[in-house]
Parts: structure tokens; C-alpha cells; sequence
């Protein structure tokens, strides 16, 4: 015990500003981290960087967290749990509360919803973390792998309240309108500016205000007329 407080010791008073003590620097770290892959994703970050960026020196951050890809998946899970508690407590109680009365609008809003109040704090973390969350999104290499490890069981939880909502629909149709529905939301929550330029200015990426007057709606119209023409698709031919 007496080595290891030593060795913290050491690398706390190597002489480069830092932002904070114990957790503090751990949180710094961090938030350095999430705002730098956000930006330049996995790849394009060193270490190196993200301690310049904390105040730190290189060898606290991996004290605190190893290699780079450590540090990555702590800046992941941080939120991760979060965002996945507020999205199933959501879900669970608009099905508690819509008993035999459940829309596909008022499931998509249960499930993205809680995020989107999350952004629309304004908090510079936030938005950080949902850029880097679509940026994992879109990686093929190994994106699906992370997004599997930290976002499987809510994904789950909101198929299978669609499908309570629709019981004549096909799991496998629900999975595929989930990837339209993800990358539709990924994109409306990385604010990425593109709809400014393309409206000239009639909407602008950080109104999300009016994202959620219309992103429900959006997504849910969608699935439910790939549900409807599946359902038309196997009605019998007429005599």
C-alpha cells in the first residue's frame, strides 16, 4: 500500500498543471478524452494529447486507466449507464402506464426522449458524448463491437416493447427500422450543422426543440407502414 501511494505521489507532483485531485483528475482525464475522440475519433488521438489536454502527464493516465483503448471504453461507459437507465426506466413506464393502449409514436419518444433532454441541457458533455456515440455508430471495424458491449440490452428492451405495441409485427422488421431509427437519431443529436447550410438557415442542427416535434412522428410513421406492407404483402390475393 505504502509503494502504491508512492508511486501516485510521484506522478501527481511531476510538475504539469492539473485541473484537480484524485476524482477530480480522474473526471478531468476523462472529459479530455471524450471531447478529443469526439472530434477526431480513436484513431486520431494519442495519449499524449489527452494529457496535454487534462493538464496532466502521460503516466497518470495510464495509472488511472492503462492502455488508450482502457481509457476509451471508461470515456464510453461513463455515460453508457446513464443514458441506458433513463431510457429503460422510460420505456417500462409507458408500458405500465399505456396497458393495451401503447403507440409506436409513444414507444419511439420513451426511447429517445430521456437523450434528448440529456442534449438539450446544454451541457458541453453531453454533446460530446453524442458525437462520439454516432461516430462509433458509423465505424465499421470495431463500432458494432463497442455499441454491442454497452447498448444491446435497452436496444432489446425497446424491441420488445415495440412488439407489445405490435404484436403482428416481425421481429426482424422491427430490428431493421431500429437501424433507420438509430441512424436518424445519431445524426439529429450530433448537431452537425449540415441542415443549416442545406435550409439556408431555415433550420438550424441545435434547434432540438424542433427535432423533438418531429422526430417521433418521423420514425414512427416509418415502422409502421414497413409493418403495414408486410402485412399486405401476406394478405391473400382476392378471388
Amino acid at each position: 500500500m505504502a509503494e502504491t501511494g508512492a508511486v501516485q505521489q510521484t506522478i501527481v507532483t511531476r510538475g504539469r498543471r492539473r485541473k484537480g485531485e484524485g476524482p477530480d483528475v480522474r473526471n478531468a482525464i476523462l472529459d479530455a478524452a471524450e471531447a478529443l475522440f469526439s472530434r477526431h475519433g480513436f484513431y486520431g488521438v494519442t495519449v499524449r494529447q489527452v494529457a496535454a489536454e487534462a493538464g496532466v502527464d502521460t503516466a497518470l493516465i495510464h495509472y488511472y486507466f492503462g492502455a488508450k483503448r482502457e481509457l476509451f471504453d471508461s470515456v464510453f461507459a461513463r455515460r453508457a449507464g446513464i443514458v441506458n437507465e433513463a431510457r429503460m426506466n422510460a420505456m417500462r413506464a409507458y408500458a405500465a402506464e399505456n396497458q393495451g393502449a401503447m403507440t409506436i409514436e409513444g414507444v419511439i419518444e420513451a426511447f429517445i426522449d430521456p437523450i434528448l433532454q440529456m442534449s438539450m441541457t446544454q451541457e458541453v458533455g453531453w454533446k460530446n458524448y453524442f458525437r462520439l456515440v454516432a461516430l462509433v455508430n458509423n465505424t465499421p471495424a470495431w463500432g458494432g463491437e463497442t455499441m454491442h458491449r454497452f447498448f444491446d440490452p435497452v436496444v432489446h428492451q425497446l424491441i420488445d416493447t415495440l412488439k407489445a405495441a405490435l404484436p403482428d409485427a416481425e421481429i426482424r422488421d422491427l430490428y431493421w427500422c431500429y437501424q433507420f431509427l438509430t441512424g436518424s437519431m445519431m445524426l439529429a443529436l450530433s448537431e452537425t450543422g449540415r441542415i443549416d447550410q442545406l435550409s439556408d438557415g431555415l433550420c438550424r442542427s441545435t434547434d432540438l426543440q424542433a427535432v423533438r416535434a418531429r422526430l417521433f412522428a418521423y420514425c414512427a410513421a416509418g415502422i409502421a407502414e414497413v409493418v403495414r406492407r408486410k402485412a399486405c404483402a401476406c394478405d391473400p390475393a382476392p378471388l
